[in-house]
């Protein structure tokens, strides 16, 4: 029988979680401990891209193969997320998450020391499947570390500026290790994040005793995971492929049969793995949405004005990373500003359309770029106001989307929202990619492709065209968000203990 919301037979694996009344004593520590794997898991995303044509040379795979390196952690990642979280709730978070620390740093070593292409997309595939442990388990701990709901919000700002700036800062760090050092160290590096997230995470975090009699929805994860990997191999394949190609096709309605049965089969398992709760809250689903479509407009600035920085104005790497700072601060100002001031007393409704509508106006300016633009007027500017929104929009929407979860579902809820933004941006990055492909391709129709001058000017029109619908996606954010947020402020519910508030 499905249970109801009152339903509390999980409680016990979370028996020892910290109440309003006695907080963790060294909470702000262990926040930095939750932030350092955070960072290590987001900026991975982004840190091995600008690494990706050293490490082609150095293991002398082709054009074609080159997507898989970001596939194969994707795809791992994505599709396990739902289950990573179930397992944190069920068998507990430090352990969880210290287990995930261990296997992301092992695996990082091993991508580092890649002998060859097929060892590389091993390693990038396990740091998926461990990160898929990882992440949820961070956000539910930071969700039941914070009771007091002034500190709670100053933790999920500084939360959802690293979640929402880890993909700029992995493009920093990457630029300077390749440059500096080698492409290995983009993988390396994270052996230092995880050694030092886990003895502070072995020193401080709280262990909770599980119910050893609770178990594992495995035809719910079984679908959720084949569903998951179906549409994230589909949004990649037309990447590499093209929309029309049938493999794409069948891989994305596989995987959309797969995700409806999976919610018809939540409605009947006696332990679902994401009980429908989590979701039907109209504060909670308006977060999901905001967190998918902010994952598929961000890459919009992260991977294109990557790409035009570079092959159009020859920056290195390294000042291609310095360029994205500004957005980076913007989006750390406004993440706090929202969740410690704004949302308290104006609520979402108003403050994540306002974003959406910074980031699609940020997209917009960046249409006007061409090969004379200057960095302090033309590219900082648009840059600030995106990261301006993208701050108003990731904090709250991280959380509010597990605002009022029972203890219980606390790293479900937060892998539901990590699964959001990774198939955003895998959605965000074959639809951007294609649409790129399109204009550049339209451009180059009836004109010379070998003067350098028209294939400069093909890039611009490919780059503003992806400019153009990130710009989209965000003004369809701004309307969502608008029509489902509850009109105030969040309220939390006294009688809902054991629930923790975000």
């Amino acid at each position: 029988m499905p249970r109801t919301p009152a339903d509390t037979s999980d409680v016990a694996s979370v028996s020892a979680l910290p109440s309003a009344d006695a907080p963790p004593r060294h909470r702000w520590w262990i926040l930095v401990v939750i932030g350092l794997a955070q960072l290590m898991v987001v900026l991975d995303a982004t840190i091995v891209n600008i690494a990706l044509p050293s490490a082609q040379k150095d293991l002398g795979f082709s054009d074609g193969d080159r997507q898989w390196v970001v596939t194969a952690y994707a795809l791992a990642f994505g599709s396990l997320l739902l289950l990573g979280g179930r397992i944190g709730d069920l068998f507990g978070r430090k352990m969880t998450f210290l287990v995930g620390l261990v296997g992301f740093a092992g695996t990082s070593a091993l991508g580092g020391a890649a002998t060859s292409f097929e060892m590389l997309v091993v390693a990038r595939a396990g740091q998926g499947l461990f990160g898929a442990l990882l992440a949820p388990a961070a956000l539910s701990l930071l969700t039941t570390t914070f009771t007091d709901p002034k500190e709670r919000a100053k933790a999920f700002g500084v939360f959802g500026a690293i979640a929402g700036a880890g993909g700029a800062i992995g493009l920093l760090l990457g630029g300077v290790l390749t440059e500096y050092l080698d492409w290995r160290w983009t993988l390396y590096v994270n052996l230092a994040f995880a050694a030092v997230a886990f003895v502070g995470g072995v020193i401080l975090l709280q262990r909770a005793t599980r119910d050893k009699s609770a178990t594992l929805d495995i035809p719910g994860a079984f679908l959720v995971i084949s569903g998951l990997f179906c549409v994230v191999y589909g949004f990649s394949n037309a990447e590499s492929h093209d929309w029309s190609s049938p493999q794409t096709w069948l891989f994305l309605v596989a995987g959309a049969v797969l995700l409806a049965v999976f919610a018809w089969w939540q409605t009947r398992a006696a332990h679902p793995l994401l009980p429908l709760r989590v979701l039907l809250d109209r504060n909670r689903g308006a977060s999901f949405i905001s967190v998918l479509i902010t994952g598929a407009g961000m890459f919009g600035v992260f991977l294109f004005l990557t790409y035009y920085l570079q092959q159009s104005l020859g920056y290195t790497p390294v000042k291609t990373g310095l360029a994205f700072l500004p957005m980076v601060a913007g989006l750390m100002l406004a993440s706090t500003l929202a969740t410690t001031v704004l949302i308290p007393r104006i609520g979402p409704k108003a403050i994540v359309p306002l974003g959406m509508g910074l980031a699609a106006a940020g997209m917009v300016w960046l249409t006007a770029l061409d090969l004379n633009s200057s960095y302090a007027t033309d590219i900082m500017p648009p840059l600030v106001v995106a990261g301006l929104g993208l701050g108003l929009v990731m904090a709250p929407a991280m959380s509010l989307a597990t605002a009022g979860v029972g203890a219980e579902d606390a790293g479900v809820a937060s892998a539901a929202v990590n699964t959001m933004q990774q198939v955003g941006g895998s959605l965000g990055t074959a639809l951007l990619n294609t649409l790129f492909s399109s204009a550049v391709t339209d451009y180059l129709d009836g004109r010379n492709p070998a003067d350098p001058a028209v294939q400069a000017q093909a890039g611009l029109e490919g780059y503003s065209t992806a400019y153009w619908w990130s710009a989209a996606f965000f003004a369809v954010g701004l309307v969502i968000s608008i029509v489902l947020y509850r009109r105030g402020v969040p309220t939390q519910d006294p009688d809902a203990a054991p629930v923790v508030h975000m």
